[in-house]
């Protein structure tokens, strides 16, 4: 499952990254999108959750109680209500939801007036792959930056590419977003700025560096004089 991920990864890292100027300013969003999106995606520290598959709600009418439902999202991002059927919430906050509800039902009650509760969601996550010690899926509990989580995944290893560690993060249900982080320029002047807070669903890859591309190929007795003690300086 993990060699998948990273397999994935890798390929999103080809798409994202071409050179190191384009890996600097930030992935576009979807055609048309201003160029400050990805940004404002990456800098929006406390978003709201949106709703997947498996999630269980509560939708209760404060003046139709007899309306009132606890459903779960269907695999295809649908639930079923009555008098509307089925309505697609898939990717929607709970806010979008209850202004979605109160509309399309509307025209079967008048002025209606909707709360909608999780009762049960998908955990937050993030997940850590490539040239570290313990690649993974991790539970993200609490205010989490990307230095911490590459910690919490053993730390990385002496095939790291410390200046350019890449966060990808869906900026929509179907786009995606990648940012390079030079981790190692960042603790070395110990600005701090950059640390980005993960949120749910962020995938941190960590690429291998050059040296340990072609170690493999130098002879043993000969590592010494081919291989600078610091694999981070590659």
């Amino acid at each position: 499952m993990i060699k998948t991920s990273v397999l994935l990864l890798l390929t999103l890292m080809l798409v994202a990254v071409s050179g190191r100027a384009q890996a600097n300013s930030d992935l576009a969003g979807p055609p048309g999108t201003p160029q400050s999106a990805p940004e404002q995606g990456f800098q929006n520290r406390y978003p709201r959750y949106r709703l997947v598959a498996g999630d269980v709600m509560e939708v209760m009418f404060e003046f139709t109680p007899e309306f009132n439902r606890t459903v779960t999202v269907e695999p295809d991002g649908f639930v079923t209500l009555p008098s509307i059927g089925g309505i697609h919430v898939s990717g929607l906050t709970v806010i979008e939801v209850t202004s979605l509800l109160e509309s399309r039902y509307s025209d079967a009650l008048y002025e209606p007036k909707i709360s909608v509760a999780l009762k049960d969601f998908e955990k937050p996550y993030f997940t850590v792959g490539g040239q570290v010690a313990h690649a993974g899926r991790y539970v993200l509990h609490g205010d989490t930056t990307l230095t911490e989580a590459i910690e919490m995944a053993g730390g990385f290893t002496d095939a790291s590419r410390h200046s350019q560690v890449l966060l990808f993060r869906h900026l929509s249900s179907e786009w995606m977003g990648a940012r390079v982080i030079d981790v190692k320029k960042m603790m070395a002047s110990k600005d701090l700025h950059e640390d980005i807070h993960l949120q749910s669903g962020d995938m941190v890859f960590v690429p291998q560096n050059r040296i340990s591309k072609v170690a493999k190929f130098i002879p043993k007795s000969n590592v010494g004089a081919y291989i600078s003690a610091n694999p981070a300086n590659f």
